[in-house]
């Protein structure tokens, strides 16, 4: 079977493949070592090997001349000999994989938000909390392409120095892999894999033939037969290779591993040898040598072998499940974006808004939870091992683990008819003559038949040997009737039994077990150790059938072929000529001259479509091609031609000129052939029945009932596709079925569409031609009609409109397909395929190991749907929404306590918190709804509709993305106002408070969301739930981070002595530290009602501070900056001094002072609030207990310097780059307010912890 890749992908790699004179790389480079150095010589180097590529006139690949032995001679360069499928080198490994993680906006999101970290006046926190999570995801994507790049480096060298003996004219040397040139003579042993293409010269096998595998080649596990070179064949030794003067004349380097021209040729004979050379004199790279010993001549190495060059990477497949993530994680971001702006604008742009503003956009980036891309690739592990795991479909392999989802949404399945719906074993069922047809049932009659015939030719060539008659007269004497229906059984089966490339093999009783030998024409064959090798199992069962009927084929080799008849005589034919089967001739034939008679006969054997035509005139072929085909059989026809001497001499004559010829050479030979191909007799047309595989019936009828149309695209005729479709119920009895004549033309296309427009819920039967020009005409009208057909059979399809149509579906529809097939033809449709699904079959496992996922059989896709594709679906829904909703209720809470802060940028959680909230908190119960189901598997298998409601999307669309985001959102907003409402007395502890609700919400919601609980679902609840009360204990600091811990109110009040913004380093301040010590007696200021408190503190009239906010909120220490305080040279006024220039201002009874850090303390760029504030730093402790002493009653709040917002200090123009010092004690008019650290403080409120009033 062909390797099915697309061409104009190989004409476009073949135009870009150069090669580049290594001298002149190595001159370059060696050039330029003198200005690189270190870090920077891979970058250079790169950029010069970049630059050499471009400007260096590129050399295409041509064809060569390999002497036998001599690498000396080769004219040109060629490549190492070496395999290298590494992505990267230990220079690009960390700016490859970086690159490949940031090119998405996810992550190159975070990354931009951790750097931000790095700028004091953005910096939110400990840096940690941002670049721990970043740093996981980088440090397990490295690890994993850490690893991959190991195992392919240990691949390549392993492969690379294997060993090898070359032969030379000293004799045998051992040469590494990776060593060998073109011109070496390498010999390869059994079961050794062949390291280059090469021609192949000798063998040991007395034939002159071996068999390799090409498995990992093509996919193909049937083995191949290889011919020697017969000129170095028939040399008496192995060293007479270098005792003559020979080469090898090969084209250039192609990219198909099914063809070779070239030609062998012997100088030093008079006159010259010239043999051409072809498919069947090649051994390429990676092939197994699989009977005997070659020796062969190297003429490709390294990149330009076959295997390297069909070698190409394939799509990267992406998911529609992360394809409607990655579009709601940019929603996400635009609400993220327009959230920061609302709160600057409330806030009123007041300072450095920009600042703000990327502020709040760090504090609110949990939004998008950058754990959402790890928790789904460690989902769709679970999700692949589970499908490898299941006992129910054994054998299944997923080889591409990034898209588990897909077999969820899936709504086209075009599956493949030969080996994937049937099971690829062929039984021989009918043998149609012409006047009489012989099925399973008459079969004993062939055998009665054929067993008289050769006993009467055995007793007549006796006789005719006695009176030295011919045995072609003596055949004359039998009677009329008789000898006609003998005589066509006869010559129909020994054309079957001689037109095959099949070859007996033989397993070795001497030898060592499991070896195979070729048979001798002496030796007493036997029918147990026999078995058939060849490329189409058709042919297998053809000649197992001859088996069954007396006539058996007991050996072959390169010239020769035995068969033993009923009576156990040995017939001996000659091959003359081989013309094997392609796709593209469709029959394959043969010339071979019978030993006894030396009779010559040209046996030809094919598809009806081309036998019709080179037949003689017949009026039951087309028939009977027909009735077999609608009974599902597979039919060949057989015909056959005698030659005489002449005749035959004459084909050679021209055949072996057309094969010597390097120009055009398929299609001279192709003439040739033609030439022969006329007017041949018509012996038999034969049936091959293809098994259905086993519950293929239910299977479809499940996909049906699932809502997935299933389309079936096979290379086999129409009726047989079709009789294969109604017996495997892919179109029900009972459905009409439509197929679509035969078109050639615009216009036939035009009526044919009509004509099925008409025609309503039926299936589509088409050919490929017809196809073709429907779809080059009408390929929008014609797709959409067959879109809504319940089924389509495309028979006739090549592998390239196979993938065609897989592409054409997923343009006109934006829906999900998915390709089943088990052949090399079926490769394109599985790669072009949104999911390929490969099945190990007789043809190989070429398309098992280019599909997503690997399955033994086909009712195995039932299973592997509608259970496992619609619980990965699922579940992957609902961990995205939930870790998006884990985000989201956590940005709700901070935002909630920055507006209730007078919308200020600071942190609700630092540290480990924020962590932790994304690991050891809520991680493990997250992630267990990768385990959780929502039916068993059992009642999924029995009711496929539930599968329907999956390719709607409903699962996760926008519609429930806004229900998680409505429900976060209600869930923040509940959690935050009920800690500052509902534990008002207890405001010291509302990180604690508000911490253990958000993870213990979590906990539940996960519990809530779970329909079918796993004994790991607990122990992730119960494990996380303890994670978090062991952490109260060890990280006290955090939860504490505010600091308001009053014992009582009344003389003695403890001040608050931290903030969230803060770290509590910054000042030096504890909650411990004794508190502001205020005197029982207390005159009142301003002359005001207070708020219920003793007197002693000052606050305006109206139930407001001076800064405008309402009496009795939360606590605050204020600072103000009064005008004419001080003078010049730092001294400050006396008491009747600040009275002049203050009137109105009151000095009330002296109070403590609050002892805080000099000046330096309050310089460090961390400390948000006070320590960014000019005029809140003091000049000296005495300045600050003498502001202290004084209060002004201004004449509302909005002219009071007080005015500010809660937490974060104004700055002026003026003020910008005040130099910072003593001198800024010198600064009039600056009006000041900061939060509970300030070095200038007064209390203003008694009673704050009181009740608060309305």
């Amino acid at each position: 079977m062909p390797l099915m890749m697309s061409e104009e992908g190989f004409e476009n790699e073949e135009s870009d493949y150069h090669t580049l004179p290594r001298a002149r790389i190595t001159q370059r480079k060696r050039g330029l070592e003198w200005f690189v150095c270190d870090g920077w010589k891979f970058v250079c180097t790169s950029c010069c090997d970049w630059l050499i590529n471009i400007c260096q006139r590129k050399k295409e690949l041509k064809a060569r001349t390999v002497w036998l032995g001599c690498p000396e001679k080769c004219e040109e360069k060629h490549p190492k000999n070496s395999i290298k499928n590494q992505k990267y080198n230990v220079f690009t490994f960390i700016p490859g994989v970086l690159y490949e993680q940031f090119k998405f906006f996810l992550n190159l999101y975070f990354l931009i938000i951790s750097c931000s970290q790095f700028v004091p006046a953005l910096k939110i926190g400990y840096l940690y909390t941002y670049w721990a999570p970043l740093g996981f995801v980088l440090a397990v994507t490295m690890m994993r392409e850490a690893i991959d790049e190991f195992r392919r480096f240990q691949r390549d060298r392993e492969v690379n120095s294997q060993l090898y003996s070359k032969l030379t004219v000293r004799g045998k040397v051992q040469v590494k892999s990776s060593d060998i040139q073109v011109g070496d003579l390498i010999i390869v042993e059994k079961n050794q894999r062949i390291p280059s293409d090469m021609v192949f010269l000798r063998t040991s096998e007395k034939a002159g033939s071996c068999f390799i595998r090409t498995d990992q080649l093509d996919g193909e596990t049937d083995w191949k037969l290889k011919v020697a070179v017969s000129c170095t064949q028939r040399l008496p030794a192995l060293g007479d290779l270098f005792s003559i003067s020979a080469y090898v004349y090969a084209q250039k380097p192609q990219l198909d591993i099914h063809s070779f021209e070239g030609t062998f040729t012997r100088e030093d004979s008079d006159p010259p040898v010239h043999e051409s050379l072809s498919i069947e004199n090649t051994l390429w790279a990676s092939t197994i040598v699989a009977s005997g010993t070659v020796i062969g001549v190297v003429i490709y190495t390294g990149k330009e072998t076959r295997s390297v060059m069909n070698t190409s990477n394939p799509k990267n497949k992406v998911g529609l499940l992360d394809l409607e993530l990655n579009r709601l994680t940019k929603a996400l971001f635009l609400a993220l974006v327009a959230l920061s702006v609302v709160m600057v604008t409330l806030q009123g742009f007041v300072g450095p808004w920009y600042r703000n503003l990327f502020r709040f956009l760090l504090l609110f980036s949990y939004i998008i939870p950058i754990s959402l891309r790890v928790n789904l690739d460690m989902g769709k592990a679970v999700y692949g091992w589970m499908m490898m795991k299941d006992e129910n479909i054994p054998g299944t392999v997923v080889r591409t683990s990034t898209i588990p989802e897909e077999l969820g949404r899936l709504v086209y399945l075009l599956t493949d008819k030969t080996g994937t719906l049937t099971q690829n074993e062929m039984v021989f069922k009918r043998l149609h003559l012409g006047t009489v047809s012989y099925g399973v049932d008459t079969m004993d009659e062939i055998q009665s038949h054929v067993r008289d015939s050769y006993s009467q030719m055995h007793s007549q060539a006796g006789g005719n040997n006695a009176g030295s008659t011919p045995p072609r007269k003596a055949q004359s004497s039998a009677p009329k009737v008789r000898k006609s229906v003998s005589s066509r059984i006869h010559e129909a089966v020994k054309a079957i039994v001689l037109c095959h490339n099949v070859t007996p093999v033989y397993e070795s009783r001497a030898g060592v077990s499991g070896e195979t030998e070729f048979a001798e024409a002496d030796q007493d064959f036997s029918d147990e150790n026999r078995t058939y090798q060849a490329s189409s199992p058709d042919e297998v069962a053809l000649v197992q059938w001859t088996e069954s009927v007396g006539l058996t084929l007991v050996s072959r080799d390169l010239t020769s072929m035995q068969l033993k008849t009923p009576g156990g005589q040995v017939l001996s034919f000659c091959i003359l000529q081989l013309f094997p089967f392609t796709s593209e001739s469709k029959r394959m034939g043969i010339i071979v001259r019978d030993e006894a008679t030396a009779e010559i006969t040209f046996y030809l054997k094919g598809a009806d479509v081309v036998m019709s035509a080179v037949v003689q005139y017949n009026d039951w072929l087309e028939e009977e091609c027909g009735n077999m085909a609608r009974e599902g059989l597979r039919t060949l026809v057989v015909a056959k031609k005698s030659l005489t001497e002449e005749q035959y001499q004459d084909f050679e004559s021209r055949y072996t000129q057309a094969k010597l010829s390097m120009h055009d050479r398929t299609l001279k030979v192709a003439a040739v052939i033609e030439s022969l191909e006329r007017e041949m007799e018509l012996l038999c047309l034969t049936g091959v029945e293809d098994q259905l595989q086993a519950d293929v019936r239910p299977t479809l009828e499940m996909l049906r009932n699932a809502g997935i149309k299933v389309w079936m695209l096979t290379g086999d005729k129409l009726e047989t596709a079709t009789c294969v479709a109604q017996s495997s119920r892919l179109v029900p009895r009972t459905q009409d079925t439509h197929i679509f004549r035969r078109v050639t033309s615009r216009g036939e296309a035009h009526l044919e569409l009509n004509a099925f427009r008409r025609k309503h819920d039926c299936a589509l039967v088409i050919s490929g031609d017809s196809l073709e020009v429907c779809l080059k005409y009408y390929e929008h009208e014609f797709m959409e009609l067959a879109c809504q057909c319940p089924a389509v059979v495309c028979c006739r399809c090549s592998p390239t409109q196979k993938a065609c149509i897989v592409t054409l579906l997923q343009q006109h529809t934006g829906r999900r397909t998915c390709a089943i097939g088990d052949g090399g033809n079926d490769v394109s449709m599985i790669q072009a395929a949104d999911c390929g699904i490969g099945i190990e079959g007789k043809e190989g496992r070429q398309a098992s190991l280019a599909a997503d996922f690997s399955v033994t059989q086909f009712r195995h896709v039932g299973r592997l749907l509608v259970v496992h594709g619609r619980n990965s679906y699922k579940r992957s829904a609902a961990l995205g929404q939930f870790v998006m909703h884990r985000g989201l209720v956590i940005s709700t809470m901070q935002a909630v306590f920055s507006s209730v802060f007078y919308f200020a940028s600071v942190p609700l959680y630092q540290g480990f918190l924020m962590v932790g909230y994304a690991t050891v908190y809520t991680m493990f119960p997250v992630f267990s709804l990768v385990l959780d189901q929502d039916v068993k598997p059992e009642m999924a298998m029995l009711y496929p509709e539930l599968y329907k409601d999956l390719t709607k999307g409903r699962s996760l669309s926008f519609k429930t993305f806004l229900i998680w985001v409505l429900i976060s959102i209600y869930q923040g907003g509940i959690l935050m106002y009920g800690a500052l409402v509902l534990f008002e007395s207890e405001f010291v502890h509302v990180v604690a408070i508000s911490f253990t609700a958000l993870v213990l919400t979590e906990l539940l919601m996960v519990a809530l969301t779970v329909r079918t609980w796993h004994w790991l679902m607990v122990v992730a609840e119960f494990l996380s739930l303890g994670c978090y009360v062991s952490s109260l204990a060890f990280l006290n600091e955090y939860f504490e981070h505010y600091g308001y811990a009053p014992s009582s109110v009344g003389p003695a009040l403890r001040l608050p002595t931290t903030h969230s913004s803060l770290p509590a380093p910054c000042h030096d301040l504890q909650t411990s530290t004794p508190g502001l010590v205020l005197p029982a007696e207390h005159p009142a200021g301003y002359g005001a009602a207070l708020d219920g408190g003793p007197g002693g503190y000052f606050l305006s009239s109206g139930h407001v501070r001076p800064n405008g906010a309402p009496a009795l909120e939360s606590p605050r220490i204020e600072i103000t900056s009064y005008l004419g305080l001080h003078q010049s040279n730092s001294q400050f006024l006396h008491d009747a001094e600040v009275e002049d220039a203050l009137p109105g201002a009151k000095r009330p009874a002296p109070t403590a002072t609050l002892s805080l850090p000099g000046l330096e303390a309050y310089r460090d760029p961390s400390c948000l609030s006070p320590a960014s504030s000019l005029s809140s730093r003091s000049c000296n402790s005495e300045a600050s207990s003498y502001e202290s002493n004084y209060s002004y009653p201004y004449a509302s709040p909005q002219t009071s310097p007080w005015q500010s917002p809660c937490v974060s200090p104004k700055t002026t123009e003026a003020e910008e780059g005040f130099p910072r010092g003593l001198g800024a004690c010198m600064l009039l008019g600056s009006p000041r307010h900061s939060p509970s650290t300030s070095p200038r403080a007064s209390v203003t409120e008694e009673s704050w912890l009181g009740a608060r009033s309305s």
